[in-house]
């Protein structure tokens, strides 16, 4: 269930107006991270960028699962023997991720972690899994098995070889997080593109705000629609980053964690909303769920959008996105 780096693209001009802009391009969780900073000094916009990057650096050091030395791979090795103390950070992040959990019933789920890979999306495998393996594979994944003690800030998870992690909504936390100590530095707007998952604020110049691009899934490069992005989030899934072809059927990395078996009919789900972390975790849900019970569920949420094309080409919007989501030539 993790998110690749997919194309959310950042259209971005110079500031017109009287502040300075500054941008970082690096590598981190896995992902191309760029952070970009307007401020009324160029010093101001660097030192904004420079922390919003060590802000994630850090976070990463906390949900990596693959630093054995992370609070995460320390939940992980101890999963049916005990509860692990570990920060308030982790604990409220798991928290959430519970919640969209229970909104997507189990679309969504963290200890997806815990999947036995059966697939191997190599472009020269040849062979479906075996349907007792594929459905072998997402037995330990339940987030009900992951137990929450608050006044302890504690995480246990009931079952030996049951893991937690965060390749679903990690990279949208992170986005959040550097942006939130972004602004306390002085960044009064910018962009933090994390492998996708895109957060912006303020405006671009004093008459424009900043544009999204969502690529054409059939077309490498090419932007489909653009997306005026105010005080917003956006992240979008989709099945041609990551894919192999067996028999004439394209099947995608994005599995569904209670069958085992990739998710089909769609190309890209992109969600738009406040927060990119929620926005993370409803993308790759929606993708598993389908344009009809995807976007219901959707249409059901307070200030979240999408915008769906599924395997026939055939775009969908959700109720309320704005007039001015216009596509482009």
């Amino acid at each position: 269930m993790m998110n690749w780096i997919l194309p959310v693209f950042l259209i971005i001009c110079s500031p017109s107006f009287t502040q300075e802009s500054y941008s970082l391009d690096t590598l981190l969780m896995g992902s191309a991270f760029s952070f970009t900073a307007i401020a009324p000094t160029e010093d101001e916009a660097q030192v904004a960028v420079k922390i919003g990057f060590e802000r994630v650096v850090e976070l990463e050091r906390m949900i990596s699962s693959w630093d054995p030395n992370s609070e995460t791979s320390r939940v992980n090795l101890n999963a049916g023997i005990s509860p692990q103390k570990v920060s308030f950070e982790l604990f409220e992040l798991v928290q959430r991720s519970l919640k969209i959990s229970h909104v997507t019933n189990g679309v969504f789920d963290v200890s997806f972690a815990s999947i036995d890979k059966v697939w191997n999306f190599n472009k020269t495998y040849t062979e479906v899994p075996d349907s007792t393996e594929i459905k072998s594979s997402v037995a330990l994944i339940d987030y009900q098995n992951i137990v929450l003690n608050a006044q302890d800030t504690t995480i246990f998870l009931k079952e030996k070889g049951m893991k937690i992690g965060f390749g679903a909504i990690g990279k949208g936390f992170a986005a959040e997080e550097a942006k939130k100590i972004m602004i306390e530095n002085g960044a009064t707007s910018g962009v933090v593109n994390a492998g996708g998952d895109l957060c912006a604020w303020g405006e671009k110049s004093q008459e424009n705000a900043w544009t999204i691009g969502i690529q054409d899934p059939d077309h490498k490069g090419n932007i489909l629609m653009s997306i005026p992005a105010r005080d917003c989030a956006v992240v979008t899934s989709g099945n041609y980053e990551k894919f192999v072809t067996i028999n004439g059927i394209d099947y995608c990395h994005i599995i569904h964690p209670k069958t085992g078996w990739p998710a089909r009919n769609m190309k890209s789900v992109t969600i738009i909303c406040p927060n990119a972390e929620l926005a993370d975790g409803l993308a790759t849900s929606v993708f598993i769920l389908g344009s009809k019970e995807g976007m219901a569920l959707i249409n059901q949420l307070e200030g979240v959008e999408a915008i769906i094309i599924d395997s026939h080409n055939e775009l969908f919007f959700s109720h309320n996105i704005q007039s001015n989501y216009e596509a482009s030539n």
